[in-house]
This record gives structure tokens, sequence and C-alpha cells, in this order.
């Protein structure tokens, strides 16, 4: 697939909407699989490129995965004294596993993609390297040679919030000697914390005692919740589309990662919480949006942090809303797969839309009736979403190139679309 050719949307948007597997969480459990020999067995795990690259780093380490469909089993021990591992696109996976490796003796190579490559890893070492972790980057990023050996437990003051960085330190930790205290002045994703059973943190600090964390095949296994950073599409799409009314059952409904919900209910967003549940140390529900204009709002540090990865998809409702919608402190798009910012606001531009920009900040003026554009995609799946939902509500055609690259988090979006917006879609090879 080449590119995607969207038209606006000829209905309303109805029905279920089955999401992946959060990947944060799918990739963090098959990784600590390393860490234990028993049976771990993942349900809803991720379906996207970037949990499959964790899977297969897991495997090159001399655990056996089987897949089938989105069940994952890993058994086996962790038996692999060196190598290259390629991390792919995923800053997941290299940053967490350069926690793990650090205190397993072997030598290892962790590479990437092109786009990986330029993100940075310097401050996943500098902290590692405090724990007595021999790595060596190049101009800080990838490839990073690894050469593990002892640790030994730190207290470190996060000089960037990033739960990645967080859980790298927390797994080194594990095999370290003595605790490792770690603290953040505004709390990043606490999924490791849940699977670790960790207690509740304390004015931003996080204590692990290696001694007392019980890490097994029994508290890996898991049921994944869905996907809410792939939920942030279609909400903004059924809020933007007259009519529209979906649904997404067993989302994760974390505070730290749809902390939204709150902020577009402010807005005027009718949203419908149903089937609170507690599963694995995280909160699921049942979500129902329905259509409904709603006012601008305002994201700045640190729900910038909390929302970054759905920052792309509010952009583009911003487009929709009645106002001046500002996002502040988003310095962190400039890191992640694309210059994500860059990306958004020029797209913005393309179709249309009123967008100031300055600094690491900017701000989208609604409601404007959008404009078809062809869209460059920098090869990165959000941005790629992103202008498909804007397509949706486009007077002309839109073009997404590099359309394949939903694949990273999200395989059957394209196919999703097509079953929500039929009709709408053209995909090119």
């Amino acid at each position: 697939m080449g590119r995607a050719i969207l038209t606006a949307a000829r209905n309303a948007l109805r029905g279920f909407v089955a999401l992946p597997g959060d990947k944060s969480i799918s990739q963090r459990r098959a990784l600590m699989s390393l860490f234990v020999s028993d049976d771990v067995t993942l349900t809803n795990y991720g379906t996207g490129e970037d949990c499959l690259t964790a899977l297969a780093c897991v495997q090159q380490l001399g655990k056996t995965v089987a897949r089938s469909g989105s069940i994952v089993q890993i058994s086996g021990e962790a038996g692999c004294k060196s190598g290259e591992l390629n991390c792919g696109n995923s800053g997941t996976c290299s940053r967490l596993l350069m926690g793990i490796l650090a205190g397993h003796e072997g030598e290892w190579q962790l590479t990437g993609d092109e786009s990986l490559s330029r993100r940075p890893m310097k401050r996943v070492a500098k902290p590692l390297r405090k724990m007595g972790a021999r790595i060596d980057l190049q101009d800080g990023h990838l490839p990073a040679h690894i050469r593990g050996g002892s640790l030994q437990g730190i207290i470190y003051h996060a000089q960037v919030i990033s739960a990645q960085v967080k859980t790298a330190v927390l797994l080194a930790g594990l095999r370290a000697s003595g605790s490792t205290f770690y603290f953040e002045n505004s709390m990043s994703r606490n999924h490791t914390e849940h699977i670790l059973n960790l207690a509740p943190r304390s004015n931003g600090w996080i204590a692990l005692d290696p001694t007392k964390v019980e890490l097994t095949g029994k508290t890996l296994s898991a049921l994944i919740p869905s996907d809410p950073s792939s939920a942030a599409f279609w909400i903004a799409a059924a809020l933007m589309v007259p009519d529209s009314e979906l649904e997404f059952p067993g989302l994760l409904s974390n505070p730290l990662r749809n902390s939204y919900f709150d902020l577009l209910r402010g807005r005027g967003a009718m949203i419908a919480i149903q089937n609170r549940t507690h599963l694995n140390g995280e909160h699921v529900i049942h979500c129902r949006i329905s259509y409904s204009p709603i006012g601008a709002f305002s994201v700045a540090f640190p729900e910038t942090i909390k929302l970054i990865d759905e920052i792309p998809a509010f952009a583009i409702l911003a487009t929709a809303a009645n106002g001046r919608s500002v996002f502040l402190d988003a310095s962190e798009l400039r890191v992640k797969e694309s210059d994500r910012l860059k990306c958004m606001t020029e797209g913005l531009v393309r179709m249309g839309a009123e967008v100031e920009v300055w600094s690491d900040n900017f701000a989208v003026t609604g409601p404007v009736e959008l404009q078809g554009a062809e869209i460059e995609t920098a090869h990165d799946h959000r941005i790629a979403m992103a202008f498909a939902i804007a397509g949706l509500a486009a007077t002309s055609k839109t073009i997404i190139q590099d359309a394949e690259c939903v694949a990273v988090s999200y395989p059957d979006f394209w196919k999703d679309l097509e079953r929500l917006a039929p009709g709408c879609i053209e995909l090119e090879p």
C-alpha cells in the first residue's frame, strides 16, 4: 500500500470499534518476561509492528514465543549472551532493553530503523551509567553497544519526564544491588509500577527494592486492555462527523492515559462511561462517544506529557472546535517518530486551517471548513491516522502518503475506517 485517498464521510460513523491491545502495556509485559522462566500468557496482545518487534527481540534473547492471533505465550529461559537486536521503530523496545540488558551478563548491539536512530537515547543511558552500566551510543543515538554486568541502585532526579526512561531505570534496578529511588516532578505513565506492584509514590518519588518485587509468569500474564491512544482518532472523528456514535469495549482507563475525557467533557463532548472494572492493575471501561459540537480547549504541561500521543488527533479536532485551541510545552512532539509538531502544523495549513506556531507551541482556530490536500506523513503512524480523520471532514480528496505506516501501532486502521465510513477510502499500492 502506497497511499490512501479519502473523501468526506457520507453518513454518520456508528458501531463498535475493537481496538488493538495497548501498545505500552503489551511491550512492557513481553520484555519483562526476560526476567522469568515460567510461562507468560498475554491475551489481546498488541498487533502493531512495535509489539511484534518486542516479541522478536525476546525470542532472539532465547525465549520461546508462540503467537496465535492476539494471544501470545512466552516460555523458557533468556539465555542469549550476545548479538544484534533490531528494535525497528520502537522507542519503548530499545529503551527498555537498555535497562534490562545493562544488568545481564553479555554483550549486545541495539539498532533501529532510520526514524528510531534519530531519537534521543542519551536520556536513558545517563541514569543507567550512574548505576554502573556500560553503554556506548553514537552521538547520543542508536546503535547502542551494551556490555552487561553488575549494577548499583541509585537515587535519580529525572531531567526529562519520560515513562520509557523511568521504566529502563526501574528494570535495571531489578538486577541492581540495593534499592533504586526515582523522582519525576510530574507523573509519567505508570504501567510499569502497576506490573511490579510498587507502592504508590510519595511526593514524586518511586522506590524499588529488588528483594521485595515478586515477578513471575503468573504476575506478568494478563488480558491487555484496548489502546486509548488509538481510540483518540475515532473519538475525534465521532465528534466531527454529524450524528456519529462510536463505542469502545475493554478500553484502558488510566488517568495518565485518557485524561482527555475530562478535557473534552469540559468543552461539551458527550462521553458515556460504563462497566468500570479493575484488571491486572489497570482500570478498564466501556466507552461511548456521541457527536457534539465542542468549544476550544487548551493543553499545557503537565497534560501535554500525558497526551503526547493523542495531540495529533486533537489538533485535527481543534479545527472543528469553536474558538482558539492552544497546545503548549509540546517539545516532546519534535522527538517522536517524526517532528510531529512540524508535520501536524504544516499539514493543517495545507488543508486550510488557521494555525499559529511559536517555539514549541501551536494554536488552531476553528471552526474551519477543511480542504483536501496531499499529506506527507514522514512515515509516522499517528500523522497518517490524524489526517485520515481530517479527510473524513474535508470538502475534497485527501491523499495520505506512506499509508502503510499505520501498521506500527494499528494494522487494521484502514479496514476499520472502511467499515465505519464505507466508500470513503481508496487504497493504492
